[in-house]
């Protein structure tokens, strides 16, 4: 009995054949999408912020007002205080959160000078606007300026590359003034200087040339309009020819040029810390994000 003959195998009909434009459209599209699969994993502006959060330890408020009378000429010799302000113009309260748990000295400090009232009184004194502004430079308190409370830490993590870590990343960012620091320097020169100077970022984005030289310690956590409202205040600004004066007269030793410069920048309107002290908090919790 002869075999039968075996069935032909099947083979699979060859592919479609794609034009060279079909070929060439399709292998962009592939490169296409690895190189957003790849960009997707790089930290974009809202993956940074996303960050462990440091956590609120300390809440402590300001109150700010205006002293409409302190910029008159013909208010009442002696009565330059702007902590005896005759008429304030209550501004509102910021509550700011403080990060105990990342730099304890800087907090410390910063809430004994709060909670011994010496802020109260002190004057604004600095606005740069859309970065930030500055209270509590020493001095004399009938200049609204401070002065440090006895008892205060040597704040050692001025030292610190860790107490560094925080950014100005959001507006109402608080921070100890180092670079930004306006402390006149017969004051800073002391053996006893303690720095109580801060400043608040006012946005409205972010103020990365202030990361890495002064120490981001708290954020606003209320009253972030106050804070909006005391950022868009008209400043005094010397003209070009003015500060090539002011430059020359440092060359040459002028005392008065430190002097002249602590105008620059000062608020047209007399801002002023009219009330500080502590709030309670029930039990730490997260600030709403990063500075």
């Amino acid at each position: 009995m002869g075999c039968s003959a075996a069935a032909p195998l099947l083979s699979p009909p060859p592919p479609p054949r794609r034009s060279s434009a079909n070929s060439l459209s399709l292998h962009r599209r592939e490169l296409l999408s690895m190189a957003t699969a790849s960009l997707s994993l790089l930290p974009g502006p809202a993956q940074a912020q996303t960050q462990p959060q440091p956590l609120v330890t300390d809440r402590v408020f300001l109150d700010f007002s205006l002293c409409p009378s302190h910029s008159r000429s013909d208010r009442t010799i002696g009565s330059a205080d702007p902590g005896s302000c005759p008429d304030p113009v209550p501004l509102g309260r910021v509550v700011f959160g403080l990060f105990g748990l990342e730099v304890p000295i800087t907090v410390a400090n910063f809430k004994s000078t709060v909670l011994s009232g010496a802020y109260r009184g002190a004057t604004v004194h600095k606005v740069l606007p859309g970065e930030y502004f500055a209270a509590g430079r020493q001095g004399r308190r009938e200049r609204g300026e401070v002065r440090a409370p006895p008892g205060l830490a040597s704040n050692t993590e001025t030292f610190s590359p860790a107490a560094f870590n925080l950014g100005h990343r959001r507006p109402g960012t608080l921070s100890l003034c180092l670079t930004e620091n306006d402390d006149y320097d017969e004051i800073r020169l002391n053996p006893s200087y303690r720095n109580v100077e801060f400043l608040v970022t006012t946005g409205p984005g972010p103020c990365p040339r202030l990361d890495g030289q002064n120490i981001v310690f708290g954020t606003v956590l209320e009253g972030m309009d106050v804070v909006t409202g005391i950022g868009s205040i008209p400043t005094y600004m010397p003209t070009e020819r003015i500060r090539q004066f002011n430059d020359l007269a440092e060359f040459l030793g002028d005392d008065r040029a430190q002097n002249a410069r602590a105008m620059w920048n000062r608020p047209l309107k007399t801002v002023f810390i009219s009330g500080c002290g502590e709030l309670q908090v029930a039990k730490p919790s997260l600030s709403p994000s990063l500075p």
